[in-house]
């Protein structure tokens, strides 16, 4: 790890004390961290910054904890199953505290494309893109107008209907390694179609990630796929 990037994990852990002492206090906070309240009083208040491994334990589990909760609060779902999540993914300043947790937790390696699906991954998967200064692509299930070269997925759903996505052909590469990333995955169906996209492309699929899974039905089919972490942040089900 360079300095720049021990600043960036440091500057991610002061983010992380500073949203989570909204609703603490210090002495709280020092219970829940086990550190000292002066240590933590010096770093909120960007006097200091927290060592490399005090930084990374906070990201790790401070950060996970916090963000666990704020999708616990966040996501609805009716009585028919169905998931609201949108007051997660409208969110980008909560969004981009999710890709140091996930990097830190699940160790993800830095991908040179972060691949996922119009309309509601888009937003985490270009906080992911960004945190990794990574490329970011997402397919979609109709063809861009002036784009001549696609790469296409497609697939007959359980329900019966047929499922296509279409990626510009050069937003993916061979040789490039590429995180596919989601809002959401239930029966991983989306995951398979992006996983296709990529295998078509030549790229190699590094990890699987999303912010919540609904069952375990979508994880296992993605793990069947790919020789690589597939991992969600939080479970409803």
């Amino acid at each position: 790890m360079n300095r720049a990037e021990k600043a960036a994990l440091q500057l991610r852990a002061v983010r992380v004390l500073r949203t989570r002492k909204r609703t603490r206090t210090y002495d709280q906070l020092a219970a829940e961290t086990g550190l000292p309240a002066g240590d933590l009083n010096r770093y909120v208040n960007g006097h200091v910054l927290p060592g490399v491994e005090r930084a990374r334990a906070v990201v790790a589990d401070v950060g996970r904890t916090l963000l666990e909760e704020e999708l616990a609060a966040r996501i609805e779902t009716d009585e028919e199953g169905y998931v609201d999540n949108t007051r997660v993914v409208f969110d980008q300043a909560l969004l981009e505290l999710v890709p140091p947790v996930a990097a830190e937790v699940f160790g993800f390696e830095r991908p040179d494309v972060v691949l996922t699906a119009a309309t509601d991954g888009i937003t985490l998967a270009t906080a992911m893109a960004s945190h990794f200064d990574a490329a970011v692509a997402y397919a979609k299930k109709t063809r861009e107008t002036a784009v001549e070269e696609f790469i296409e997925s497609r697939k007959r759903l359980q329900s019966g209907i047929e499922l296509t996505y279409y990626l510009p052909a050069h937003a993916v590469g061979p040789g490039d390694s590429a995180l596919v990333v989601d809002d959401l995955i239930r029966s991983g169906e989306t995951q398979e179609l992006l996983l296709d996209i990529a295998e078509r492309a030549g790229a190699d699929v590094t990890g699987v990630f999303a912010l919540i899974r609904v069952g375990e039905d979508g994880m296992e089919r993605a793990r069947e796929r790919v020789d690589a972490p597939v991992e969600a942040l939080t479970a409803l089900g």
